[in-house]
């Protein structure tokens, strides 16, 4: 594994354009962008646009606009990962060829049936395909998924700045399927080749893909890759300690801007939400770039608080 700490700092936002650009999503494209920004760094955005049964031009245009307004600016073109797929498709085969990846035919009866004996049994559910070993003499001329190799024994640590060393077994996790029977790749799989190839350096996002990294990094190392800088950080709860949702005015950035919250005011207080610098509560974007580090990220949810927004709203103005 080679270092990523050599070049300059990369971090980039990954929305996916199934709507507006909701404040928790906002949030991880400032830290992304303050991350960036204070080292010298580059921050990139891409538009994760694989399911195109939801993912539509106004939720693009939307995010594009929420971003623009808040003043968090991207360095080059957004890119959208539904254009990569022949890339992802490509590193699928390489997997395939190099032996970290397997062809599957099972049909989704059979991986059904497998399940439902294995319930039955009381024994995991996660599914282990026969074509894992197979020789490829006895394989049929048939529909099949590219499979990743995952590794059975021991357990993969996570090094998250935020969540420090979290460990998973190998046993939790699964064959995942890289490239479907149509051809076209898994999100599991675009993420980390996005990544890579865009030369992303930390990976800054919500603490609900956690096990995502642990599944990601067998791709890394399959493909002998390095490996990001992880920070998963904990999710925006409501003022009543739930998860934040409509019911709580969990609205598009476009909501707080037509209620005339400033932008800089709107970043002042997104960057206090589950990250401090001693007792700072208002500043300025120079100092938050200066200040902001992962170390400084509590582990544990932020609450939205509308009063505070609106105390630093009327400094700001």
């Amino acid at each position: 594994m080679t270092d990523m700490s050599d070049g300059p700092v990369i971090t980039r936002f990954a929305p996916s354009p199934t709507g507006f650009l909701h404040i928790g999503g906002a949030r991880t494209a400032l830290f992304n962008w303050l991350y960036a920004r204070g080292r010298g760094g580059h921050f990139l955005l891409r538009i994760e646009d694989t399911d195109r049964a939801r993912s539509t031009p106004e939720a693009t245009a939307a995010i594009l606009k929420g971003l623009t307004w808040l003043g968090l600016d991207w360095d080059g073109e957004a890119v959208s990962q539904f254009e990569r797929a022949p890339r992802h498709a490509e590193v699928a085969r390489e997997m395939l060829a190099n032996g970290t990846a397997y062809k599957c035919f099972a049909t989704q009866d059979e991986i059904e049936a497998f399940r439902e004996a294995a319930r039955a049994e009381g024994r995991s559910t996660l599914y282990q395909s026969p074509w894992r070993d197979a020789d490829p003499a006895t394989h049929p001329d048939a529909p099949y998924v590219i499979r990743l190799k995952a590794l059975r024994e021991g357990a993969t640590v996570i090094g998250d700045k935020v969540q420090g060393d979290v460990k998973i077994g190998n046993d939790q996790l699964d064959d995942m399927v890289l490239l479907r029977s149509d051809g076209t790749p898994t999100y599991m799989l675009a993420v980390v080749v996005d990544d890579h190839d865009m030369g992303v350096t930390h990976v800054i996002r919500g603490d609900d893909h956690l096990n995502n990294a642990a599944r990601q990094m067998q791709i890394y190392h399959a493909m002998g890759w390095p490996v990001p800088v992880w920070a998963h950080i904990p999710l925006i709860h409501g003022p009543d300690g739930k998860k934040l949702s409509k019911r709580h005015g969990a609205l598009g950035v476009e909501e707080y801007q037509a209620m005339g919250y400033p932008a800089a005011a709107m970043r002042n207080y997104l960057a206090r939400l589950g990250w401090s610098h001693g007792d700072d509560e208002f500043f300025t974007d120079d100092q938050a770039k200066a200040w902001f580090a992962l170390e400084g990220i509590g582990r544990s949810p932020a609450r939205l608080d509308f009063k505070k927004l609106e105390n630093l709203s009327g400094r700001h103005l």
